[in-house]
C-alpha cells in the first residue's frame, strides 16, 4: 500500500516538473486533445475539460529555473514570476501547448500575454477580462461571452463540438475536486501535526498539471491515509497567510515559516483551486450560465476583485475566526501592486479587531530566509508568551 510519504513525493515531482511531462503525455494518449495553459489566479477549468482539453496551471519557474533571458523582457520593478514564465517559454517548455489564457489581474500579466503573441506561442493567446461588475445582466453576460469565445478558439483547433452534457460532467468532477481539497484543509486545520503545510501544498499543486480525475484519486488517497494517522501536537501557533495568491512562495519558505513555530492552517496559496466557495450547479440545461453564476455569487475574496459591496477585510476576519487562528502573516511578492495596495486596509482591520499580524515580502526564487525565520519566530513567541495582549509586529 502506498504510504503518505510516497504519495507526497509523487505529488511534489508532478507539481514542480517544469517540463509538464504528465500533461504532455496525456495529450499524446488520445486524438483531438489540447493543452491550454492558464496563468494565476482563477480560470473555470471545466470549460477546457468539456472541449477535450487539459487546463494546465502555469506558476512560473520558482527557485528551480535560472533566469537568463527573461530579465530582458521586463523592467526591474515588477514581480519575479513573469520573468520565470518568459524563461520557460523561450526554453521551449510550452512548445506542445495549444493555447494560453491570461486572466486580468494586473498590468504585468496583460503585458505577458502580449509577449506570448510576439513569441508566437500556441495557436491562440487570450488576455481574458474577468467582470468586475457582478450584476448578472452586465458582468454575467460579459463573462459568458468570454467563455464561449474560448470554446470557439479550441473548437477551431481540435474540431470538437461544444456539449452541455460534457460540461456538466466536468462541473461534477471539479465540484468533487474542490470538496476533496476542502476536506484536506479541514483535516489540516483539525490536526496540523499530521501533515505539514508544504506537503499539503504539493498535493494541491499537483492538480494544476494533471487531469482532474487523477487528482481526485490522489486527494481521496491522501484523506484516507491522514485518517489513519495519529501524530503528536507541537507547541506552535496557528496562522493564516494572506497575499500569495498569484506568485507562489518557494517550498522552502513555507517550511521555514512552520519551522519558526507556526502551523499554517489557512492560506491563499493556489487560490484558484478553491476560488469557488461551494459547488457549481450541475445538471442544468445551461452549464456555462451555471459557471458564470458561481463566479458572480460564490467567489472568494482577493486583491484582484472589486468588492465594495462585500468588503474583503470583513471576509478575512470571518475566515480568521472560523479557522481559529492565532495570528495573520501578510506575505506578498515584491512589487505585487494588488496585494500591497490592499495590505493597509487589511492590516487596519486586524488592528481594529485585536488580531496579531506581521508582514514581509518574498519572491518566487528567494533562497535566504534567515531574517524571515527570525521575524516569524519572534511573532510566534510573542503570541505564546503574551496570550491575551495585542502584539502587532510591523
Amino acid at each position: 500500500m502506498e504510504s503518505l510519504k510516497q504519495l507526497i513525493n509523487k505529488c511534489e515531482g508532478l507539481a514542480f516538473d517544469l517540463n509538464y511531462t504528465r500533461a504532455k503525455q496525456w495529450k499524446s494518449e488520445g486524438d483531438g486533445r489540447v493543452l491550454v495553459g492558464y496563468m494565476p489566479i482563477y480560470f473555470p477549468r471545466e470549460i477546457i475539460h468539456a472541449m477535450n482539453g487539459l487546463a494546465v496551471g502555469i506558476l512560473g519557474g520558482g527557485d528551480k529555473k535560472q533566469i537568463i533571458r527573461g530579465d530582458a523582457y521586463y523592467q526591474s520593478y515588477i514581480c519575479h514570476m513573469p520573468r520565470g514564465i518568459i524563461e520557460l517559454a523561450l526554453d521551449g517548455h510550452f512548445d506542445q501547448f495549444d493555447g494560453f489564457l491570461f486572466p486580468s489581474i494586473c498590468d504585468v500579466i496583460r503585458n505577458l500575454s502580449g509577449m506570448f503573441r510576439v513569441l508566437r506561442k500556441g495557436k491562440f493567446v487570450k488576455y481574458m477580462d474577468f467582470p468586475q461588475n457582478f450584476q448578472k445582466h452586465i458582468g454575467g453576460e460579459f463573462f459568458k461571452y468570454e467563455l464561449m469565445d474560448i470554446v470557439d478558439k479550441i473548437s477551431k483547433i481540435n474540431k470538437v463540438k461544444f456539449s452541455p452534457e460534457k460540461l456538466n460532467e466536468g462541473i461534477q468532477l471539479f465540484n468533487k475536486n474542490r470538496a476533496l481539497i476542502n476536506a484536506v484543509y479541514g483535516l489540516r486545520k483539525k490536526s496540523p501535526w499530521k501533515i505539514s503545510a508544504d506537503e499539503v501544498y504539493s498535493i494541491i499543486r499537483a492538480g494544476y498539471v494533471i487531469p482532474v480525475e487523477e487528482h481526485n484519486e490522489i486527494l481521496k488517497k491522501a484523506i484516507e491515509l491522514l485518517g489513519s494517522m495519529d501524530g503528536e501536537p507541537m507547541d506552535k501557533i496557528r496562522v493564516m497567510i494572506i497575499g500569495a495568491f498569484c506568485e507562489q512562495p518557494p517550498l522552502s519558505l513555507i517550511k521555514t515559516i512552520e519551522q519558526a513555530g507556526c502551523y499554517i492552517i489557512e492560506d491563499d496559496f493556489l487560490l484558484g483551486s478553491k476560488w469557488i466557495q461551494g459547488d457549481v450547479e450541475a445538471g442544468t440545461s445551461d452549464p456555462v450560465g451555471a459557471i458564470v453564476d458561481a463566479y458572480l455569487n460564490k467567489s472568494t475574496f482577493s486583491s484582484t476583485v472589486y468588492d465594495v459591496d462585500n468588503p474583503k477585510e470583513v471576509r478575512m476576519i470571518k475566515l480568521f475566526n472560523e479557522s481559529k487562528a492565532d495570528g495573520i502573516i501578510f506575505a506578498a511578492p515584491s512589487f505585487c501592486d494588488p496585494a500591497l495596495l490592499d495590505h493597509p486596509i487589511l492590516q487596519s482591520s486586524c488592528h481594529d479587531n485585536d488580531i496579531r499580524y506581521i508582514s514581509f515580502l518574498f519572491s518566487e526564487n528567494t533562497g535566504q530566509f534567515k531574517v524571515i525565520k527570525e521575524q516569524v519566530g519572534t511573532f510566534s513567541d510573542s503570541i505564546k508568551l503574551w496570550e491575551g495582549e495585542t502584539v502587532n509586529l510591523k
